[in-house]
């Protein structure tokens, strides 16, 4: 492929350094770590992963939505290397520094909860799912939480429970944690409606878990590796009416929608329903591993002291990467610029399924759209194989994409919000090429 703006193919992929790579990581690494791509990175910027081999590629996969700022912001790469000068690690629980104060107090005032909130900051996106029912219950003094159809909230053992996919995250490891329930998530293109989703949680509520015994429900407001499936007012409202009227706590899990990804700062804005409580990570610290939860102050600060905690919480180096991040997304304006770049990707999105019978749906918010393939759009049978195929070759010409939703069948846009308007339309011919090759 000859070089482009962006786009730089130089080798077969994988390349000759790659293939080498493999071999030892599959000779080293633990099995069970699925690698889904055959190219190993050596540097990153902006858009851009350059492999071992010299290649160069668009990202739309943005290390699973964790790069809205982009690979190697120089901002947050001064910022990590000044904090990492200063010092790395104390435990903010034994050693305090200013950092996480300060971070606390600009998510309480960026997150859609009105009142007075707290904060409090872990590692990985589970970990701020546990946590946050962890709270709930310690709130509510209630044993119980409910999660929806599609979920995804994390790996471990609580979180696990709560995601609802089980191959390949549940298989031959459970048992898994008690009290946890489900309820149908709505679907405009699979169904259920808002209505027959919100009465089959007062079914859960009647037959499954007495209201009472609830501490939490835990929503996605639009579902990540469930298919990118976006949640309405009604359902939400409706949620937030039982949470009101039975005492529960709503957990907005905007571990993959928050940072702008949705064309808000966090998609619960969308939809003008406030949560209790909001987990937020990925994004949060340009690739630096720390989560959060923020809610209301009486639900936080209702635990006893030295409920919640770890050795690594709120990390020092993350904290100076995502206090960064927010001045970027202020400076850069990415908030509009999701917005701006969710409007390009769904436009030519509707075109390709205009042209392709087998794009059987497209959905999202903002910048966080995917497109679904089905075998035939009539009896929307799901095609996983196709959605494997456009990958491939989508990588073949220089794109990185992922595959997402319950039947593998989806491939959804997570590319940083820092693209260039050059970089975007070349990642879409990119794209359309390789529908076009699988799908004609």
């Amino acid at each position: 492929m000859a070089s482009t703006t962006a786009i730089d193919i130089r080798t077969e992929i994988p390349g000759p350094r790659s293939r080498e790579l493999l071999a030892r990581e599959r000779a080293a690494v633990a099995r069970p770590l699925q690698v889904h791509l055959p190219v190993f990175a050596a540097y990153a910027e902006g858009a851009t992963i350059t492999d071992v081999d010299g290649n160069r590629f668009l990202d739309f996969a943005g290390g699973v939505g964790v790069l809205n700022v982009g690979h190697c912001h120089p901002r947050v790469v001064e910022a990590v290397q000044e904090q990492a000068a200063r010092f790395v690690h104390t435990d903010f629980t034994v050693v305090p520094y200013e950092s996480y104060v300060e971070l606390a107090e600009r998510l309480g005032e960026l997150v859609p909860i009105s009142g007075p909130t707290r904060a409090a900051f872990f590692n990985a996106g589970t970990e701020a799912v546990e946590n946050a029912v962890k709270i709930a219950r310690l709130a509510t003094g209630r044993p119980a939480v409910i999660a929806f159809e599609g979920a995804f909230h994390g790996r471990t053992l609580l979180a696990l429970t709560m995601t609802a996919k089980a191959h390949p995250y549940k298989t031959g490891v459970g048992p898994f944690a008690p009290e946890v329930y489900r309820a149908p998530f709505p679907s405009p293109y699979r169904g259920p409606s808002d209505g027959e989703a919100l009465a089959q949680l007062e079914q859960v509520l009647l037959n499954d878990v007495a209201p009472g015994e609830v501490a939490a429900i835990v929503v996605e407001p639009q579902q990540g590796e469930g298919g990118f499936v976006p949640a309405s007012s009604r359902f939400l409202q409706g949620l937030r009416d039982v949470c009101d009227r039975e005492g529960i706590v709503l957990i907005a899990d905007e571990v993959q929608t928050g940072f702008g990804r949705t064309g808000r700062m966090f998609a619960m804005e969308h939809f003008g329903v406030e949560p209790d409580l909001v987990t937020v990570a990925k994004s949060i610290a340009a690739g630096l591993p720390l989560s959060g939860v923020v809610g209301r102050a009486e639900l936080m600060d209702a635990g006893h002291r030295g409920a919640i905690g770890g050795t690594y919480i709120g990390n020092p180096v993350a904290l100076a990467a995502a206090l960064v991040v927010l001045d970027v997304f202020e400076e850069e304006e990415l908030v509009a610029r999701a917005e701006r770049i969710g409007s390009v990707i769904r436009e030519r999105m509707l075109a390709w399924q205009r042209r392709h019978r087998q794009i059987g749906d497209v959905r999202g918010l903002g910048a966080m759209l995917a497109l679904e393939l089905v075998r035939d759009p009539a009896s929307k049978e799901p095609a996983p194989e196709l959605a494997d195929a456009v990958v491939e070759a989508a990588l073949q010409r220089g794109l990185i994409l992922l595959e997402a939703g319950v039947y593998g069948n989806c491939i959804r846009v997570l590319c940083p919000l820092t693209i260039a308007d050059g970089e975007l339309e070349e990642a879409l011919a990119a794209w359309e090429d390789a529908l076009g090759a699988v799908l004609a």
